[in-house]
């Protein structure tokens, strides 16, 4: 696979339902400090299904949902005794970053919290250096290819 331009390929993971739970938590590893992880790819490729994983290993306390209608889902989960806040924003129904910025995007994107990301594309201005972008790729019906770059 061939790295996306502008960005730095990073690493590549062929992954299955099966193996779901195990990549979520590299790609927890691989983000290191980042607070965005942008998540690309086609309707139907299991954006949202990869999300609930990464909500899972990091025991996120609250039911995860697919926020296309609320457009931001705000979720806690345990660090070191504490709890943190993780949005889970999507965009597919934004027009465009005007639309993202009146949603009160930037402010979750800014806020220092981590942020999962479906659809970044529709406000890819907005989103902060160091973002961790994932780009899933169709490889059968069980299998999913994700190539990790950060810019």
């Amino acid at each position: 696979m061939v790295a996306k331009p502008g960005y730095f390929c990073r690493v590549e993971k062929v992954y299955t339902l099966d193996t779901i739970n195990e990549t979520a938590t590299l790609l927890w590893k691989w983000a290191g400090d980042a607070k965005v992880l942008a998540i690309h790819g086609p309707m139907g490729i299991g954006k949202t299904t990869l999300i609930h994983a990464l909500c899972h290993v990091i025991h996120v306390k609250d039911v995860v949902g697919s926020p296309t209608f609320s457009i931001i889902n705000e979720y806690v989960y345990p660090v070191d005794g504490l709890d943190k806040i993780l949005y889970h924003i999507d965009l597919y129904r934004l027009k465009d970053e005007q639309e993202a910025l009146q949603a009160g995007i930037e402010e979750c994107l800014y806020s220092g919290y981590k942020c999962l990301v479906e659809w970044p594309e529709k406000a890819s201005a907005l989103l902060p250096p160091g973002t961790l972008h994932i780009y899933m790729e169709l490889v059968d019906e069980q299998t999913r290819q994700l190539q990790i770059s950060k810019n």
